[in-house]
């Protein structure tokens, strides 16, 4: 091969690859699209909400389309997880926040107020081959530099919440180690005052915990959600919060299902109330609840019974003072599953509305 041949193999290269990075980072730079004039989200019952899943996603239209049906719904809180892996995935210097932007934004615009569920360890931040749940000592400085920087650009923009952490009573959730509650009240202690200190009027959640008894050998699994709350408050987490956020799923029960430390169902969320009271009057989130009415699922409920239990559920909700909303799991995925997790949308993967929207929208539009 003649070096001026090699040159020109290689300067062709050269051009291919600054090409693909051209386009690359073209697609991460997009501009935002414009904003709507500001709206306001109409409803009979302004305590209820829908938990969306659009962080990640790149699809603008499907992202806005979503916000659109949380908005005709009559859904005035939407909760959403903001990864602190996708703000920050290569260091602990500099954000990139262009992805929170557009749904922060896009849901403000629309009336809708936003809490945000802050966990999720980029790989810099912990262990080789760890799960990125596992969040050591050695972090908590990173972790609350990203959680005081993302209150710090968007207290203002519509997110009035922030929940630090998800079901820290699971082992999953909790990095793969035994649930401990006195490790997540100083980590929750460790984050507040920095929060406060730069958005004084943001409301701090702890993490809803998964409901039910232990599980496993020594509750390395699970740790019962009573007793974790117990152990949370006597280490003096409670001190540090503004409302404790519980996952009050129904599962095969109805919404007035009396409430029993035995039995998960909505109104297990009493029992709650009255083990955080005896510490701290504050009020409780509902962040995640609902039925599932796959055919895929043996504890699925009918299509017919997951509707008018919703509706109790918000009606429930609305008239009971100490709950400050409730907010069904999930509004819609990017795409069908084909698994019972399609059970618990209210929108269906392909953007369309199953007849739980309408249902729901009839009762909370005036």
């Amino acid at each position: 091969m003649s070096n001026r041949f090699s040159t020109f193999l290689t300067l062709c290269c050269i051009v291919v690859i600054l090409a693909n990075g051209v386009q690359a980072w073209g697609k991460r730079n997009q501009p935002l699209p414009p904003l709507p004039a500001q709206q306001l989200v109409h409803t009979t019952l302004p305590k209820s909400g829908v938990h969306t899943r659009l962080s990640g996603v790149a699809d603008q239209h499907y992202l806005t389309s979503q916000l659109d049906l949380v908005q005709e719904l009559g859904t005035p809180w939407i909760v959403e997880l903001f990864p602190w892996a996708y703000a920050q995935p290569r260091s602990a210097y500099g954000y990139d926040w262009t992805g929170f932007d557009r749904i922060i934004d896009q849901a403000h615009v629309r009336g809708i107020s936003i809490i945000a569920r802050l966990d999720i360890v980029p790989a810099w931040a912990r262990p080789a081959d760890s799960s990125d749940r596992l969040l050591l000592p050695s972090a908590y400085a990173d972790y609350r530099a990203y959680v005081v920087t993302f209150v710090q650009r968007y207290a203002h923009r519509g997110v009035t919440h922030i929940i630090l952490w998800n079901e820290p009573n699971l082992r999953f959730e909790w990095g793969g180690r035994t649930p401990d509650p006195e490790a997540y009240a100083a980590l929750v202690q460790f984050v507040a005052p920095a929060i406060k200190r730069v958005a004084p009027g943001i409301g701090i959640l702890a993490g809803g915990l998964s409901p039910g008894a232990s599980l496993g050998d020594n509750a390395e699994v699970r740790l019962d959600d009573k007793v974790f709350t117990e152990r949370f408050f006597a280490a003096g987490g409670g001190s540090a919060i503004d409302g404790w956020s519980v996952h009050a799923y129904g599962a095969q029960r109805p919404p007035n299902d009396l409430p029993k430390w035995e039995v998960v169902n909505l109104r297990r969320v009493e029992l709650i109330h009255d083990l955080v009271t005896a510490y701290r009057d504050i009020p409780i989130y509902i962040t995640e609840s609902g039925w599932n009415d796959s055919s895929r699922w043996q504890s699925a409920v009918t299509a017919a019974e997951r509707i008018r239990w919703s509706r109790g559920a918000y009606q429930y909700a609305q008239h009971t003072p100490w709950i400050a909303c409730l907010v069904l799991w999930q509004f819609g995925l990017p795409n069908a599953t084909h698994t019972y997790q399609d059970g618990w949308v209210v929108i269906a993967g392909d953007g369309t509305p199953r007849a739980i929207f309408y249902e729901l929208k009839a009762l909370l539009n005036p």
